[in-house]
């Protein structure tokens, strides 16, 4: 019986196209299970075939745990003081085992053998195909539509399957059984039962691989692509860079006649590709990606990592698009927040912020408005710049000799001390709650303690056009921070 044991194996093996132990290793996975209905409780069994005789050997087993750790399942663990009577330099994580009687072969429960080692087979078998296709080192899955799988689609390629979800599909997109698809590989999954690859047809790598293979000069190296923004099945934006001069890398990618752009967007339903030429200089890359608006001068705040960039009446609405299109594609594809706006409103915040620094010198520093003006016109915008900055640049100012800027660096530095004193003061009233909320920073905090916010409900009570002016932060992460602060009154937790 044993001799024909091994037989089997090898006939299942060469018809499987398995290896012969990964085979033997499904027998005696079902062998264990047979053997455990002879058993009470949840016992560990292990099942040992001898590869050349068939001859198996039948083990019941208990992981060693430690002594602290109590046994969870005392049917199959053992404290580690209890094992070294057993065995003496036995540790945590090992094995104790005895031999038990073996189940003959003749009296297992032939269909549960059968279905265990079969679907250990089919394991075996997805596993090594998967791997051979993996080895392949493909970045896009092609194949065809198979199925549909809880509103996602199972896409077959070969014997190889992929799950293409709801998410990651083009909008509008509509994809039946037998359609040709062609996705991203995201991710393998091996824990998903039947399709174990995660595509992707919306996400920003697909495009960027698209190009790669309609663009041979990216594959070497002479052109590279370095980042994209989607609007998937409408609208993209690339930026890429040329590591040769003598290429054009627009041109490059746009192919003769368009080629080789339009063969990406017939992919993509009909997706509009923006080509932007690459820069690091930040405020001429903003520029280039706000193509095809004409910009009229731009503002760089380094701290808040964001621009303000001046379009004419004309360009406004090309330069924002249609639902904000154009200028979020360019935030996503640069990685700065942009605002736009035409000359009246640069004009009108340029005379803001001037007022409210020349207030600001004028009160804290007790100075007019005269030498306010000459502050501001020589670039200063806050009193650490004036307490701070290198003194023989303030000494350049001609306006100033060097009595008035000691004098002035002094003011500054006292003006500053006590603010913080104040400050310190002001934030003694914060509840520990407001200052345990997630997302709110000290700098935060004090700008709320400022204008008497000093409990979480206090966050909560506030309209989101309230936060943003008291803060300055987005309508977006306003409004994420008040529905933080009233988290608990949906949970009834403080």
């Amino acid at each position: 019986m044993n001799r024909e044991l091994l037989m089997l194996v090898e006939a299942i093996s060469r018809e499987k196209n398995v290896e012969r132990d990964v085979v033997l290793g499904a027998v005696e996975s079902a062998l264990a299970q047979a053997t455990k209905k002879l058993y009470q409780g949840e016992v560990d069994l292990r099942v040992s075939i001898d590869r050349d005789s068939g001859d198996y050997e039948t083990f019941r087993r208990w992981l060693v745990v430690p002594d602290d750790a109590g046994l969870q399942n005392p049917d199959a663990e053992e404290l580690l003081m209890d094992a070294r009577e057993r065995v003496p330099d036995i540790e945590v994580g090992e094995y104790i085992e005895e031999p038990v009687e073996s189940v003959p072969i003749g009296r297992i429960g032939a269909m549960a053998a059968k279905q265990v080692i079969l679907q250990k087979i089919r394991d075996a078998e997805r596993e090594m195909l998967l791997n051979d296709f993996m080895s392949r080192g493909e970045r896009i899955f092609t194949g065809t539509v198979k199925r549909m799988d809880k509103g996602d689609l199972i896409v077959e390629s070969g014997r190889v399957e992929g799950r293409l979800r709801r998410s990651e599909m083009i909008p509008k997109e509509n994809l039946r059984n037998g359609d040709r698809v062609r996705a991203m590989i995201m991710e393998v999954d091996l824990t998903l039962r039947g399709a174990p690859i995660i595509l992707s047809r919306s996400a920003p790598e697909f495009m960027i691989e698209l190009f790669r293979n309609e663009v041979p000069e990216i594959e070497q190296g002479l052109l590279e692509i370095k980042s994209c923004a989607r609007d998937p099945g409408s609208r993209a934006k690339i930026a890429v860079l040329s590591h040769d001069k003598r290429v054009d890398p627009i041109g490059t990618c746009v192919g003769v006649r368009g080629t080789r752009v339009n063969a990406v967007t017939n992919e993509l339903a009909g997706e509009r590709v923006d080509i932007v030429l690459w820069s690091d200089d930040p405020a001429q890359f903003v520029i280039g990606a706000l193509a095809p608006a004409n910009v009229q001068s731009i503002v760089v705040d380094e701290e808040k990592h964001a621009m303000d960039v001046v379009v004419d009446e004309e360009n406004l609405a090309i330069a924002i698009g249609r639902g904000g299109q154009n200028v979020r594609l360019a935030s996503e594809l640069t990685g700065w927040k942009i605002n736009i706006m035409d000359a009246a409103e640069s004009a009108q915040k340029q005379a803001d912020e001037t007022d409210a620094a020349r207030r600001l010198f004028m009160e804290k520093l007790d100075v007019d408005e005269e030498i306010a003006d000459i502050l501001i016109a020589e670039g200063f915008e806050s009193l650490e710049e004036v307490a701070y900055v290198p003194l023989q640049e303030m000494l350049e100012i001609e306006s100033f000799d060097e009595d008035t800027v000691n004098e002035l660096r002094a003011r500054a530095k006292d003006a500053l001390l006590t603010m913080e004193i104040a400050r310190e003061e002001s934030m003694g009233s914060v509840s520990q709650d407001l200052r345990d909320l997630e997302g709110l920073t000290p700098e935060l905090i004090a700008k709320l303690a400022d204008a008497g916010v000093n409990t979480r409900d206090d966050l909560a009570d506030l309209a989101i056009d309230e936060l943003t002016e008291l803060t300055g932060q987005s309508a977006e992460d306003a409004k994420a921070l008040i529905m933080k602060a009233r988290e608990h009154w949906f949970t009834g937790q403080e």
